[in-house]
């Protein structure tokens, strides 16, 4: 057996090129792959071959210099093929363009209309513009209606890369099954129950992050993305899970792996979108289930913080891509003097109800203090208060010259904050600084609020891993937070190395009814708090590219509202949790955002009270 330069190289080489194609997609894996591959092929010419005899299966197995041509020509062989699925991995992003992709999916759902998002390229059809417009019908019971009714005549231009998305809107009514047609078949959705009805409801919804197209690595199949290939079988063979909606928590594109950050342009970011809608795979499933997104660093650049900067590089051209194909389809965000603020929203099933988090365009950079960064900046923070007052039920007393006394009402029964980065501090790494542990005061005080509320639960993603936290709070009258982090849904997880710690030092308390029996047989229960970690992870799963949770939300009962969660990984169900609820009492809200009017809110902002901030 004979270890020469050549083999050596030859060895790393291979290690490091599996390690970029199936394990992480690392720039740091990509250099060096390129750096071995290099010294390889000039070592080669040095090297003298072997003289004495070599084990077929050694020599091909570490590259070893043998006197045999045929395995030299066989460790030859497979090192170009190897050196060319890096470079087909690495070059697709440029190359493919997906100029001539057409699609039309489904977006925000309301109880009288939806918004429907189409790219149709000119070079498609024969005509103009103004000849393409939406056209639907009604479905009951199961039949169509043979009759096609005009929609929403679409604006699609070059400068907007021939996407638009419009509402169909007033034509509409709950439970109305409506059909969209498309190039290929028709789209079906449902429109969402009207949050006034005072009946329950039964929600299943899907719940994941971070997409890179062909990862791990199989040659010759670019544009497929095999997560949305498992949660397309997952749907089709779950006949009691009927998802009413997708919901992407960030990362739907990697603007900067494998090569970092390749170009800041709006075509270069527009070109990752077009890829991504362009798979097979996801197809399967938009033109299935209407998608909801928000955005996290990676359609922008790796852990990025706008510090509420709209003009800052790259974050312009980022996020006219963002908006062309995800932003405009989710539901509108909240204005502040008529002017879109951030990309966040909130939405309602029923009495479900949701607020989508920006955590990236107003968070502040490391430098700034700890206790003086933000994560949502000063507007989004407010809204977000406010959303929480007039879903929430609690009492609040606020001394100004007088009392005033204020009872707010539930309008939901679970309320879902849904966060790009996780919620906890229990990772560590870039999460320390990247997620929400990164910005603890604003935390706190968001937590000291939630705290008060029954029912809440945050979904997160970001972490290539799934974690489900339990937050405690410092008073036994305080509820228990829950959160559910979820991803990758199609990409890489980091083998043997764990960052997540179990709980956190910081303790809170936990109050548990116990119930003893008596010498007589008499049944007494007694309230017992116990000592418990603020943060604790109920369950933790690491492995695994394809992670999602499917969660069922039931409020049918108003006595036992229920949350049940599957967290599917690689395609199979993995773990199991079912919450029992608070029960709640809903009623109309009159939560103090709503009853103040805009003029008294200016007074009270003029002399820095917020009213947003006091719930």
């Amino acid at each position: 057996m004979t270890v020469t330069t050549s083999s050596v190289f030859s060895t790393a080489f291979r290690i490091s090129s599996y390690f970029f194609l199936r394990v992480i997609p690392s720039p740091i894996a990509q250099a060096l792959a390129a750096c071995f591959f290099v010294g390889y092929l000039i070592s080669s010419f040095f090297d003298k071959p072997a003289r004495r005899p070599t084990n077929p299966f050694y020599a091909v197995l570490f590259s070893l210099r043998t006197a045999s041509r045929r395995i030299q020509y066989v460790n030859t062989f497979i090192n170009t093929v190897l050196a060319l699925a890096v470079v087909e991995f690495i070059a697709t992003p440029f190359l493919d363009d997906a100029g001539d992709i057409v699609f039309a999916k489904v977006g925000a759902v309301y109880p009288d209309s939806v918004k429907i998002t189409v790219r149709y390229p000119q070079s498609q059809y024969n005509g103009t513009s103004d000849s393409i417009r939406l056209v639907w019908r009604e479905a009951k019971q199961n039949v169509e209606s043979e009759h096609w009714n005009k929609g929403p005549q679409l604006s699609l231009q070059a400068e907007y890369d021939w996407v638009d998305t419009v509402t169909l809107k007033d034509a509409l009514s709950m439970p109305n099954n409506t059909l969209l047609p498309y190039p290929a078949s028709p789209l079906p959705f449902k429109t969402f129950p009207d949050h006034r009805l005072s009946s329950g409801t039964h929600l299943q919804f899907i719940t994941s992050s971070c997409i890179l197209p062909n990862f791990p690595y199989v040659p010759l199949q670019s544009r497929t993305i095999k997560g949305f290939e498992l949660l397309d079988g997952y749907l089709s063979r779950t006949d009691s899970f009927a998802a009413r909606f997708l919901l992407l928590l960030g990362d739907f594109i990697y603007a900067d792996v494998p090569t970092g950050v390749h170009s800041t342009t709006k075509d270069a970011y527009r070109r990752l979108y077009r890829r991504v809608y362009s798979s097979p795979s996801f197809r399967k499933i938009y033109q299935r289930l209407p998608t909801f997104n928000i955005y996290d660093d990676h359609e922008i650049m790796n852990n990025f913080a706008g510090d509420g900067n709209d003009s800052v590089v790259p974050f312009a051209n980022a996020a006219d891509a963002f908006q062309l194909y995800n932003a405009n389809a989710n539901y509108a965000p909240t204005t502040k003097e008529g002017v879109p603020q951030d990309y966040h929203f909130d939405f309602r099933y029923g009495d479900v109800a949701f607020f989508v988090l920006d955590t990236r365009k107003h968070r502040s950079a490391q430098r700034s203090e700890p206790e003086m960064r933000t994560m949502l900046g000063d507007h989004q923070l407010g809204v977000l208060y406010d959303w929480l007052s007039r879903a929430s039920s609690f009492t609040f007393t606020f001394i100004f010259y007088l009392s005033i006394f204020f009872q707010v009402n539930n309008t939901a029964t679970f309320k879902f904050i849904v966060s790009s980065v996780p919620f906890t501090s229990l990772w560590g790494h870039d999460a320390q600084y990247d997620s929400w542990a990164g910005f603890p005061t604003e935390k706190a005080r968001l937590l000291e609020t939630l705290h008060t509320i029954p029912n809440v639960i945050i979904l997160s993603g970001d972490r290539h891993e799934f974690a489900e936290i339990e937050f405690n709070g410092k008073a036994p009258s305080d509820h228990i937070i829950r959160e559910f982090s979820t991803s990758p849904l199609s990409m890489f997880y980091i083998p043997l190395v764990r960052t997540l710690s179990m709980e956190s030092t910081a303790r809170g308390v936990k109050a548990v009814q116990e119930f003893n029996v008596t010498e007589d047989g008499t049944k007494v229960s007694t309230m017992v708090i116990y000592p418990v970690p603020q943060e604790k992870v109920v369950r933790y799963i690491a492995q695994g590219n394809y992670k999602w949770s499917a969660i069922d939300v039931d409020t049918r009962d108003r006595q036992r509202p229920l949350l049940k969660v599957d967290v599917v990984v690689d395609g199979q169900v993995q773990y199991q949790q079912e919450i029992v609820g608070t029960p709640v009492t809903i009623q109309s809200s009159s939560a103090l955002g709503v009853f103040v009017a805009h003029g008294v809110k200016d007074i009270f902002n003029r002399i820095g009270i917020q009213p947003s901030r006091w719930f």
